[in-house]
């Protein structure tokens, strides 16, 4: 088939199967006008590519994955592919759990502004801009926040429940003022997302996220006050 048809046929359009070509991932016969032609083998590739590209693999990946998608059998593709996914995997919660730090730094900043006075006067120290936190030298600030749940007794227990959840067999280590919990990496997403859940609803609460390869170690820590409520979540 002509490149106009293999366009119409799989919804690829044809300055794409052209980058393809060019790129080494869709071969094309040519005629002897200098017309590229296909077979059916480019249909079933073109299906490869992309279910490929929507794993977020890039077309350097792609490119070895087709050399053995071409020659071998399926369990050699499946080797080839399982790590190459598992990596993307370990990535893509990576970013998500910055992503997540990320909304509550956003968070926090609005609500900082929002609380700040409208002074004539030129932006000082005692601002706390553009940082949300706390000016210099005034302590962590969860350490100042009231010890206070904006949960009800059912939402305590619901979130107590995911908690309990999300850190099934996770390794305690007690730290200074708190807890470190060691937990498989592909948990990163899901408890950087609790972790923010709670923090908005008890701010006395700190929560710190370090990755380290196959793990996710959470620390958490309360003021002494406080020292019943973390103890009966993470215990």
């Amino acid at each position: 088939m002509r490149i106009s048809q293999l366009a119409e046929r799989t919804g690829v359009p044809a300055t794409t199967l052209r980058f393809y070509e060019s790129a080494g991932l869709l071969p094309a016969d040519r005629t002897p006008a200098g017309y590229r032609v296909y077979g059916q083998d480019a249909v079933e590739r073109l299906a490869f590519i992309g279910a490929a590209k929507d794993l977020g693999l890039p077309l350097e990946e792609i490119a070895e994955l087709l050399r053995v998608w071409a020659a071998g059998a399926c369990a050699e593709v499946k080797a080839e592919l399982r790590p190459r996914v598992a990596a993307r995997l370990t990535e893509v919660e990576r970013r998500v759990a910055e992503l997540t730090a990320l909304t509550v730094s956003l968070r926090r900043a609005l609500a900082h502004l929002d609380a700040l006075p409208d002074r004539s006067r030129r932006c000082d120290p005692r601002c706390g801009f553009p940082g949300s936190g706390p000016p210099a030298g005034t302590g962590e600030r969860w350490r100042r926040e009231p010890v206070a749940c904006s949960l009800s007794g059912d939402g305590m227990a619901e979130r107590a429940g995911r908690w309990r959840e999300v850190l099934d067999g996770a390794e305690r280590e007690e730290i200074d003022d708190g807890v470190r919990l060691t937990l498989p990496a592909d948990r990163t997403a899901a408890v950087a997302a609790l972790a923010a859940d709670e923090q908005r609803c008890c701010p006395f609460f700190d929560f710190r996220l370090h990755l380290d390869g196959p793990v996710v170690r959470l620390e958490a820590r309360a003021p002494a006050d406080a020292a019943g409520l973390l103890a009966a979540l993470f215990t």
